[in-house]
């Protein structure tokens, strides 16, 4: 017996070294491999390089995919940039989900430039799209089985909201129509042949004369029209001095409405008495198109928009936002029948705003995208109120600043494809299964960015010194980062002011840190996508604590200890413009400064920007002249006496929304001060600087270039 433990303890001993030994071995492989990938990935970051103002042009993304109504295969717009024109095109691509066949649409003998706004008709035989022509923009018809293109329309304005009649044979569409107006004087006498005589006066008595991105207003209203599938003229469905907008739905027979109802197109159209004053009045409305008799279908309490008929023609469902005069309000998504008209809320408990909306195929329920907490997010929900998160987070379709986007479809048999989130990228297709990782479906920037050391990034979370509340924030880091160095750092600060960034793509944060900076954005409070309550804290009353939230961000990046505090940058455009201007007339700890597009007086503010009627009933508490000194309390112009800070104004020539008279003030005024300003100017550009590829080069580039100045040693 004692042989044979002795022979027992001996192999146990053996067995346990053995053991040992083993995983030493296997521990030393495994040390070896890691020392090797981080050396072969070391060796492809030192091969990539770092982004630069010319990659703007190399970047490519997807938008507004469209399932073929019964087919496993989709249309949508791959969007690039035109570096000859210095502006987005759109192409449209077929994408078989099955056979992974990826494909332009149209061939590549044809001459159309830029195609989008896919519509399938009902039976699915044919696709009509918009595409810029020499003649502008005009409808095409696609037929799938003969491969035969043909332009429908030749229209003198641009049209929108294709729509495909219940039989295919017609299309309707939105489209603005002048109405021809006089000159109040009319008595100048005629010059003479060849005379060099001023241009005529312009007579403007319209309440809205003019928006950002469009000018001046022509006279007249947005009406409703049909068009033959084939080709012809087209017909003017409605009339009168009101806008009839889009999205349409044209009803479909079904066993709930009578034939008279398969003649109806439901749209949305503000006609009260005073409804350019009345921003937040539109309603539900349908034409009968033989009889062109018009039903107002709703008459809720708050604008109703964004109309769509189930497939089976049985209900209506469409967004509504109960109108309470604040300044932020979540919409709902409603839902009726044609027939009764009982109007029920799918989402009363939601408090996130619904993005946008997809009827499933069996007319059950819908796919629905809503923002929430910084991301875009999806979900089921069944004509009962039946609500169900799905684990997707929608994205990276906002190319120059990090905020929330992301579009998706629904095929007939319930499968999504969407633009997933990738702070990496931008948006790309990819197709949800349900759970773990989506399955990609395209690779559109893969040769744009597979050389390019793209800056990583990190989600944050801090509780805001005023009164806790949680405040999202995310930091952008510069390619190569070291933890165990010092980098300057740009605050880059949000616009809206309800919207909401997210930890996405975006291009001008790429550019900052790929030039060497740490990168800070977040959402304080007044942000969209955390609910009313967090966003109306700002309510008659931005900017509020946003001041301090942004500052406990800055602390909280910085106690990270890789921040050089001498080396502090703060910037921000639109809503961010003014917080970045209130922050230097609060604090001098930042080097230097750019405001971006701001609002600097809301007094002048009020009575400049195209939308005054909505900002100055849903953004005052009255009108300006009754509140002036409100409005001079809030104004960044009021703290001006503070600023010490070096501060850049930049502003599109063509911005209405916030005019460059308010950045001018901040400049006269800085430069009174004995402040260092400058002031850069965007020729022909609005509100929406980035809108082609130069000008947010430009956009950056200026703003890179202040900072660099004022950047110590």
């Amino acid at each position: 017996m004692s042989y044979a433990k002795n022979i027992n303890n001996k192999y146990r001993e053996n067995k346990l070294l053995m053991s040992f030994a083993y995983k030493r071995i296997l521990l030393s492989v495994l040390l070896l491999s890691l020392i090797i990938f981080m050396t072969v990935n070391q060796a492809a970051q030192a091969n990539q390089r770092l982004m630069n103002y010319n990659d703007v042009f190399n970047m490519e993304f997807a938008n507004n995919p469209q399932f073929h109504p019964t087919e496993n295969f989709l249309v949508y717009e791959r969007i690039s940039m035109d570096k000859y024109q210095d502006r987005q095109t759109k192409q449209l691509w077929l994408l078989d989900i099955d056979t992974k066949r990826h494909a332009p649409l149209l061939s590549a003998s044809s001459t159309l430039t830029s195609s989008f706004s896919p519509v399938f008709s009902n039976d699915g035989r044919k696709i009509a799209f918009l595409s810029s022509t020499d003649n502008g923009i005009q409808i095409f018809v696609y037929w799938f089985n003969t491969k035969d293109l043909i332009q429908v329309s030749h229209l003198e304005k641009s049209p929108a909201n294709l729509t495909w009649s219940p039989n295919n044979e017609q299309l309707a569409f939105t489209m603005f129509t002048p109405v021809k107006s006089k000159a109040l004087f009319e008595e100048l006498p005629k010059a003479p042949k060849g005379a060099n005589w001023s241009q005529p006066a312009i007579f403007i008595d319209s309440v809205l004369y003019r928006g950002d991105g469009t000018g001046y207003f022509e006279k007249g209203f947005s009406q409703i029209y049909t068009i033959s599938s084939e080709g012809g003229n087209a017909n003017q469905v409605t009339q009168g001095s009101f806008n009839h907008n889009g999205p349409l739905a044209w009803a479909k027979a079904s066993e709930d409405a009578d034939s008279a109802m398969a003649n109806r197109i439901y749209f949305s159209s503000n006609q009260k008495e005073n409804w350019e004053l009345e921003p937040l009045g539109a309603n539900i409305f349908a034409i009968d198109t033989k009889t062109k008799d018009i039903t107002q279908i709703t008459d809720l309490t708050g604008p109703e928009g964004s109309v769509a008929l189930s497939p089976n023609g049985k209900y209506i469902a469409f967004l509504h936002t109960n109108d309470r005069k604040l300044s932020y309000q979540v919409n709902q998504l409603m839902l009726m029948s044609v027939t009764k008209q009982e109007i029920v809320s799918l989402t009363p408990t939601l408090n996130r705003q619904i993005q946008d909306f997809k009827w499933q195929a069996n007319s059950e329920g819908f796919v629905l995208s809503y923002a929430d907490q910084g991301k875009t997010k999806i979900a089921e929900l069944s004509t009962k109120g039946k609500f169900k998160k799905l684990d997707a987070e929608l994205g990276s379709q906002s190319l120059g600043r990090p905020y929330v986007s992301g579009d998706f479809a629904v095929s007939a048999n319930k499968q999504i494809v969407f633009t997933p989130n990738n702070p990496q990228s931008p948006a790309e297709l990819a197709l949800y299964q349900g759970q773990g990782k989506p399955t990609y479906l395209t690779s559109l920037n893969k040769d744009a960015l597979e050389n390019i050391n793209v800056a990583s990034t990190e989600a944050i979370s801090i509780n805001s010194s005023v009164d806790k509340l949680s405040i999202s924030a995310w930091i952008a880091f510069p390619p190569n980062f070291d933890k165990n160095k010092q980098y300057p750092m740009i605050l880059e600060i949000h616009g809206g002011p309800h919207a909401a960034y997210g930890n996405t793509f975006s291009l001008e944060v790429q550019l900052m840190a790929a030039k060497g900076y740490v990168v800070v954005w977040s959402n304080p409070r007044g942000s969209s996508s955390y609910g009313e309550d967090f966003a109306n804290t700002i309510h008659h009353n931005y900017p509020s604590n946003d001041y301090q939230d942004l500052m406990d961000v800055v602390d909280a990046v910085i106690a990270k200890g890789y921040v050089n505090t001498k080396q502090l940058f703060v910037t921000g455009g639109s809503g961010g413009g003014v917080l970045t201007a209130w922050t230097v007339g609060k604090t001098n700890r930042f080097a230097a400064a750019v405001v971006a597009k701001p609002v600097i007086n809301w007094m002048s503010f009020a009575l400049t920007a195209d939308a005054y009627p909505y900002f100055s009933q849903y953004w005052m508490p009255g009108k300006p002249w009754e509140i002036q000194d409100h409005l001079w309390q809030h104004s960044p112009l009021s703290l001006v006496g503070n600023v010490t800070t070096p501060t850049m104004l930049l502003t599109g020539e063509s911005d209405y929304r916030t005019p460059i008279s308010e950045t001018e003030q901040y400049y006269q005024a800085l430069q009174l001060a004995g402040v260092p300003t400058a002031m850069v100017r965007i020729p022909d550009s609005g509100h929406g600087i980035a809108s082609r590829p130069t000008r947010l080069m430009q956009k950056v580039g200026n703003i890179l270039a202040w900072f660099e100045r004022y950047k110590s040693d």
